[in-house]
């Protein structure tokens, strides 16, 4: 009977042993398996120039390239925010080139939007400045935008980008030069040009300035890369993923409208619509003060998504 037993307990520490070999091979074997790779990230492909509003800007000196290269990387790994801009223009563009064609504003500075607001009407910065082109309230009444307490044009797309265009203008008559416009439209006209005396130099890309302007322009042309060609830079959409414009009726208004919802619901639209395709008017009343406005009233049959969107303004922004 002791025999058996220590035959046996023999045999089991036999094939413990063993068992511990076995995993000890597998171990081994787990441990030297080539690690799971996840998706690469690589830097954006720099240029070595670009065009910006006509003008060929050589890229490869140091400072340009790298501050480049910040801008472009930033944007293209904040996914989110940069997918949902090109989203967005499919709407806006078509608003806001028209105006700046007319204006004789260089096509280019509708980016200028875009890295200001991401093309949010409403958007609002801690300085307080609002809107799509984010005028402080002294400058977008000095451009001629109507601001009162029921009524902020700085939202006004139109007219928020006819007053960043009179802006654009006036700078180009003082510096010649859009890379220099596009500076003074962050730092203000009159820091750019005392700093240019200052420093002594003539060029925008020479100067040395706090880090917000200095990162400005380069964001504009990093953008710019982006939105000409999504798919290189890892934006992968489709027709029906970009924004579709509504169609709206036009309504001028020049007396008071004292209660915006019973207003709205008058022409069949929810208050929340009225405010969303007039994003100008700032309170549940309109005091027109004597003036004419034009309201927006969305055509309440082409608000869904029923049919895919096939609108497309830009063919660079989708993959066929």
């Amino acid at each position: 009977m002791k025999k058996n037993l220590w035959t046996v307990f023999g045999f089991g520490i036999l094939l413990f042993a063993a068992g511990l070999l076995l995993c000890s091979k597998d171990s081994t074997a787990v441990l030297r398996e080539k690690p799971v790779v996840p998706s690469m990230i690589m830097t954006p492909e720099m240029p070595e120039c670009i065009y910006f509003c006509g003008e060929l800007l050589d890229l490869t000196r140091y400072n340009m390239h790298e501050g480049i290269d910040r801008e472009l990387t930033s944007f293209s790994y904040l996914h989110a925010t940069t997918m949902l801009t090109i989203k967005r223009a499919n709407r806006y563009f078509p608003i806001i080139e028209p105006i700046l064609k007319e204006y004789g504003i260089p096509n280019d500075f509708k980016y200028l939007a875009v890295i200001e607001s991401h093309l949010d009407p409403k958007a609002k910065s801690s300085a307080r400045a609002v809107g799509m082109w984010q005028f402080m309230e002294t400058t977008g009444k000095e451009y001629g935008l109507v601001i009162t307490p029921t009524i902020d044009e700085r939202s006004h797309v139109k007219k928020s980008t006819i007053a960043a265009c009179k802006y654009l203008k006036k700078a180009y008559e003082r510096y010649g030069n859009w890379a220099a416009v596009a500076a003074s439209y962050n730092a203000g006209m009159g820091r750019i040009s005392r700093e240019m005396v200052n420093q002594d130099v003539n060029n925008s890309f020479d100067l040395w300035l706090v880090e917000e302007t200095t990162r400005y322009v380069y964001r504009i042309l990093a953008i710019k890369l982006i939105f000409e060609n999504p798919y290189k830079y890892g934006f992968v959409l489709r027709a029906r993923d970009l924004y579709k414009p509504v169609d709206y009726k036009e309504e001028t208004v020049s007396t008071n409208i004292p209660d915006l919802a019973i207003y709205a619901k008058k022409h069949g639209i929810t208050y929340a619509d009225l405010k969303r395709f007039n994003p100008w008017l700032c309170d549940r009343k309109l005091i027109t003060n004597g003036k004419s406005f034009i309201l927006y009233l969305p055509d309440t049959t082409d608000l869904y998504y029923r049919v895919p969107n096939s609108y497309v303004y830009n063919r660079n922004w989708i993959v066929e």
